[in-house]
């Protein structure tokens, strides 16, 4: 009886410990700080003529780097031309004629109401020449920005009726746009450095965080930031996914 007493008390002893053994918590792994991001260009813009027409004349195609203000395409602009001539010498006659009866004005030839009558006219039609000259730079479209072109949706000779031609994409500055748990709220700060991991092309580079969202999305627990990274010679580009960093390399002073 002593033996199987003793039996028992081993065995509930050794139960005790292995429950024991079972409750110790695993131990805390490594932080990893690499959050998942994205690359986006910092602007896109639809570009398109404000009036319907016959397109001429297209300078840019799809992947061209273009500046801003280049000329990118132009409708045909005969008819307006036309009517800008007829109106530029209707212009140059009632500047000649308002010369001539100021002269005869002087001399008490012709009354005050004549003269102010043939300044009128030559007013409007000088008013109308700047009209027909606007309606042909209408028909030219330039580039709002410095970019790139994404998508080109018209080719030469085509009929557009006041559509998109061209989308741009403006990759200089970039965009890193990522989400952060709501527990880093309040750690990152607008001007912060950090770096950034490009997951096809490039390698790694700075950004500085420059939009950080003041309202958290209660459905995940998280907030969105945004980050700079200049990107003047575009060897980096936009779509594709990244990881940051967040270990700060500095602040902006």
């Amino acid at each position: 009886m002593k033996h199987i007493g003793w039996m028992v008390c081993a065995v509930w002893v050794l139960g005790t410990m292995s429950a024991g053994a079972a409750e110790v918590p695993p131990p805390i792994s490594k932080v990893d700080n690499a959050t998942i991001c994205l690359i986006e260009a910092s602007l896109e813009v639809n570009v398109g003529m404000p009036v319907d027409g016959t397109l001429k004349v297209v300078k840019a195609d799809r992947g061209d780097l273009v500046e801003q203000g280049q000329l990118l395409a132009q409708l045909d602009t005969s008819v307006q031309e036309a009517a800008a001539h007829v109106m530029e010498a209707k212009a140059a006659y009632g500047a000649r004629r308002y010369e001539r009866n100021v002269d005869l004005h002087k001399r008490q030839l012709v009354s005050s109401q004549e003269l102010d009558e043939i300044a009128t006219e030559r007013r409007l039609a000088t008013l109308e020449l700047r009209e027909r000259r606007e309606q042909i730079r209408l028909r030219s479209l330039f580039s709002p920005i410095r970019g790139i072109v994404v998508d080109r949706y018209r080719n030469l000779g085509d009929l557009v009726r006041q559509e998109k031609i061209f989308r741009i994409a403006q990759l200089d500055p970039l965009h890193v746009e990522t989400v952060l748990p709501a527990s880093y709220f309040g750690r990152i700060a607008i001007g912060q450095v950090y770096e950034v991991i490009p997951k096809v092309v490039g390698g790694p580079f700075r950004a500085k965080v420059a939009t950080i969202d003041r309202v958290i999305d209660a459905a995940s627990s998280t907030f969105r930031v945004r980050l700079l990274a200049a990107n003047p010679k575009f060897e980096l580009p936009s779509g594709q996914r990244c990881s940051i960093n967040f270990e700060p390399l500095g602040n902006a002073p």
